[in-house]
């Protein structure tokens, strides 16, 4: 079976972080193992929440866990999403060079959660540095939506010539689905993502729906990742998982709920 280790936060009511990517996933046949950073009542826009970021050496503790168990042995693919402090991202970034040890090919896929548009970027600068330096340099894949690709390499990414900018300021090969893009050539009124590979660029442009509920990168990252460990190309996958989110969306919109509508959505098992 595929596995995917999923090192994120976790939320007592709600869809974010393994709250909003695990069940999807796990829907798809693939085995996960839920590594939390931080647990929390809720996410941060309710009026109150309860719980922490978990201390570095706890998320420490559990990784070392995880690896006692063999759990990256064979085909897994490791997701980093919030982290939530610079120590537990350096924390992370350990994880992963010791898995790469034990097995060069496994696949780090990288989503830096670090802020928005309509936000800003809500972690600290200390964290948006380990991503640049460390996590990102680590990564097969990154999953940015388009203001943290501006943020991780400083360029404009507004246009398909500001992403291929943007990606070459990396300054080597790295795979990237870029979401939530509003581009110069897209359609008005629609959102896309964007995924690039080898130099290549691809697509998917879908109605942009006023509604905003929390948690969508980190549902379409697993969405995105269950696919790509079944074997799907990137291109593909990440064309399948916009469709599919959008249509969690729509559910989403036509309740009338603040939170993701995901349980009960018919995820396909068919990645």
């Amino acid at each position: 079976m595929k596995r995917v280790i999923s090192i994120q936060s976790q939320v007592s009511w709600g869809h974010v972080g393994n709250s909003a990517a695990v069940f999807p996933m796990q829907a798809k046949g693939v085995e996960v193992v839920a590594v939390p950073t931080a647990l929390l009542s809720n996410h941060p826009h309710y009026p109150t929440m309860r719980g922490r970021i978990l201390p570095a050496d706890l998320v420490a503790d559990l990784l070392r866990g995880v690896e006692e168990r063999g759990l990256v042995d064979g085909d897994a693919i490791i997701l980093s999403g919030y982290l939530g402090s610079p120590e537990t991202a350096h924390v992370v970034s350990e994880f992963i060079l010791r898995a790469r040890l034990r097995h060069p090919e496994i696949r780090h896929v990288c989503d830096p959660v670090m802020g928005d548009d309509d936000l800003g970027a809500f972690v600290k600068e200390e964290l948006i540095s380990v991503f640049r330096e460390r996590l990102v340099p680590l990564a097969s894949l990154i999953t940015p939506n388009q203001y943290e690709l501006e943020l991780l390499t400083g360029e404009r990414a507004r246009s398909l010539s500001g992403i291929r900018t943007a990606m070459r300021a990396f300054g080597r090969e790295i795979d990237a689905v870029v979401t939530g893009c509003v581009l110069e050539e897209g359609v008005p009124g629609h959102v896309e993502s964007v995924a690039w590979s080898a130099g290549e660029i691809s697509r998917t442009s879908v109605e942009r729906l006023l509604i905003r509920p929390c948690g969508t990168g980190d549902l379409f990252t697993g969405l995105l990742v269950a696919r790509l460990a079944c074997g799907v190309p990137l291109a593909e996958a990440a064309a399948r998982a916009t469709a599919e989110i959008h249509a969690v969306l729509e559910r989403t919109r036509a309740a009338g709920t603040e939170e993701m509508r995901i349980i009960g959505f018919p995820f396909a098992s068919n990645p």
